[in-house]
């Protein structure tokens, strides 16, 4: 199945578009780079504590200020130069991997005890505040980059190269940690970054819509979120994602799983790590040609119920083999709902108010990865590891069945309908 897609001129449409080869080139290195950084970030901590809360406030000190100033990162996205945006966000993100490699070396010649997870959450922190600059300008950078018709192709392509990134990121990053230890590790994560910057810059300056130029800060925000808010499919998805992974994922609690529950060290956990996104790269790959724009809502649902009910399973498997399938499945679930919700974007988002709409997104997607590692690590402490994971499953259960019975106009979306007007707006 795989061959075939990747033999078919029509899954590769969108790679005829230099600036847009240039753009996911960036984007794989980068997201390589901080999926390394991450791995190894999320094991040192937990060396140091010992506590599963100490993961999950990792990715609480990201949320905050990559939530609280999402929305003025969207208005600031669709008032400059998005590329120039994308630019600077990278050569800070450099310096704080310079920072991190720092605090590494310095740990090296402290006692175990002396050692504290602290400087790490501050990095995270500022890390927090690049991202709310960062993934408002993404979308629509990408989005001028090439014609109406390529959206739902980019969108499939953007998701599979985030994949193979975090694949071979989580992958990688376990092994080189494993092998040859945190110092190393952290020295790639630079050299990967300063590759993607090169790549970002040969991209030309982007134009700005004028017609935005003159609209006041407070204005302009508030528009982003009314347009947001009055659209069921854009707003249903994002809500559905919301609570299903900020109940429903397990991935911050993975070293505890590879160290305490499946007993398989360092190496395990890197296994682990890149498990769920091997299946999203085999989904999105199979997207690329197939994308899910028939029933495109009705699908959404079922994949995030598949989604939940594998968490529930993984969290009662004891065999490292099943726990692997377990989550690669649950990546491929999960890939179907990013692909559908970045396209409702693309689609439905006019592009002086994309910066905004995607600033919107950003708070519904940190909100349910980092404040959600935030709440798998805090219920976990509460209620127990693998009881809290299950609790977490049931309740992305529920968000399906209620988003199903009290949004239906999400449930009888169709990307393909909306694809074809779009179409013939070009």
């Amino acid at each position: 199945m795989i061959k075939a897609i990747l033999r078919n001129r029509e899954a590769f449409k969108v790679f005829q578009y230099l600036n847009f080869r240039r753009f996911i080139f960036s984007k794989f290195l980068f997201s390589l780079a901080l999926q390394i950084q991450f791995v190894v970030l999320s094991w040192h901590v937990y060396e140091i504590t010992k506590d599963p809360l100490s993961l999950g406030l990792i990715g609480l000190a990201e949320a905050i200020p990559a939530v609280s100033l999402a929305l003025f990162g969207g208005h600031v996205a669709d008032r400059n130069d998005r590329r120039k945006i994308m630019a600077i966000v990278q050569f800070c993100m450099l310096l704080c991997s310079f920072v991190l490699l720092g605090i590494t070396l310095y740990f090296k010649n402290l006692p175990a005890e002396s050692q504290s997870a602290l400087p790490f959450y501050i990095v995270m922190f500022v890390i927090g505040i690049i991202r709310a600059f960062y993934s408002p300008a993404q979308l629509p950078l990408m989005t001028q980059l090439i014609p109406r018709s390529a959206y739902a192709n980019s969108s499939a392509w953007s998701s599979t190269v985030w994949h193979i990134a975090v694949v071979v990121g989580s992958s990688v990053g376990g092994l080189m940690l494993g092998f040859l230890g945190k110092t190393f590790t952290y020295s790639s994560v630079i050299v990967l970054i300063v590759a993607a910057l090169i790549q970002m810059i040969r991209i030309p300056p982007q134009p700005v819509q004028v017609s935005v130029l003159n609209e006041g800060m407070r204005k302009s925000i508030k528009e982003g979120i009314r347009f947001v808010f009055k659209n069921q499919a854009i707003v249903g998805a994002l809500l559905l994602d919301l609570i299903a992974v900020l109940f429903g994922g397990a991935m911050a609690m993975l070293p505890i799983f590879a160290s305490d529950i499946l007993e398989v060290g360092e190496k395990g956990y890197g296994f682990l790590r890149a498990a769920p996104f091997a299946g999203s790269v085999v989904m999105a790959l199979y997207m690329t040609r197939y994308p899910p724009l028939h029933n495109s809502g009705r699908k959404l649902m079922f994949c995030v119920a598949g989604f939940a009910v594998c968490m529930i399973v993984f969290a009662l498997s004891k065999n490292f083999y099943l726990s692997l399938f377990i989550l690669a499945l649950s990546g491929g679930f999960d890939n179907v709902s990013v692909v559908i919700r970045s396209t409702i974007i693309q689609l439905l988002t006019p592009d002086e108010m994309r910066g905004r709409v995607s600033s919107v997104s950003t708070m519904f997607i940190s909100s349910s990865n980092e404040i959600g590692a935030f709440e798998s690590g805090f219920a976990a402490k509460l209620m127990g590891l693998i009881p809290s994971v299950i609790f977490g499953g049931g309740v992305a259960l529920l968000a399906v069945g209620g988003t199903a019975l009290w949004m239906p106009g999400l449930r009888k979306l169709s990307l393909d309908e909306i694809e074809k007007e779009s179409n013939s707006k070009d």
